[in-house]
């Protein structure tokens, strides 16, 4: 019954709409019997990751970022909490560096498996645009403002367009909020689905 829910969690088309996950992660999640809820969880990162992308690539041309990668960080971000989904129902970090080591096992570049650590940690020396862009989706998905990440993100923002800092910091901030309204229908979808892992 919980591999059902599984399929459900990756297919159910959700209120609001949520877009499904690449075929490969959906084919990942499937192998490895990941819990229904985490299935969830990553479509509704996943889901906000697309609009945040949108929104800067129309309003943010010049900044040259991977579009792709930011998408799939976001679909795997918590992809080791297959192998820790104690960590879905609550805190713990165990799963960021199981995640990277899982994706890399399955033959997923270093560059791309990163996103399972870095989506909690965005002030290292090595975190680019592609890495804020996949942790501020992971927190606005649940209406979650982090004022040092969004500062963050509005300073790279600021050097590619030219714009002021407030300017860009009110064009987020617009973005963010109208993003955060459907938080507790996200929320609802995702706590819809068990954590108990596939029999």
């Amino acid at each position: 019954m919980t591999v059902d829910l599984l399929l459900r969690a990756l297919t159910d088309p959700g209120e609001p709409p949520l877009r499904p996950l690449p075929d490969q992660v959906a084919r990942l999640l499937r192998d490895l019997h990941a819990p229904p809820r985490l299935a969830a969880h990553l479509r509704a990162v996943h889901d906000v990751a697309h609009q945040l992308v949108d929104w800067t690539a129309r309003r943010h041309p010049a900044p040259r970022f991977d579009r792709d990668a930011v998408l799939f960080g976001a679909a795997t971000h918590d992809v080791g909490k297959a192998v820790h989904p104690a960590e879905l129902s609550g805190p713990g970090s165990a799963h960021e560096e199981a995640g990277r080591e899982l994706l890399l096992a399955q033959g997923i570049s270093a560059e791309l498996a990163r996103f399972a650590g870095t989506h909690a940690t965005w002030t290292g020396p090595d975190v680019g645009f592609e890495d804020l862009l996949v942790s501020v989706a992971d927190k606005i998905w649940k209406n979650k403002r982090v004022p040092e990440l969004e500062d963050l993100v509005v300073t790279r923002l600021t050097e590619a367009s030219g714009r002021t800092a407030w300017e860009e910091f009110l064009a987020l901030d617009d973005l963010l909020g109208s993003i955060g309204e459907g938080a507790d229908r996200r929320l609802a979808f995702q706590a819809s689905y068990p954590v108990q892992r596939p029999l």
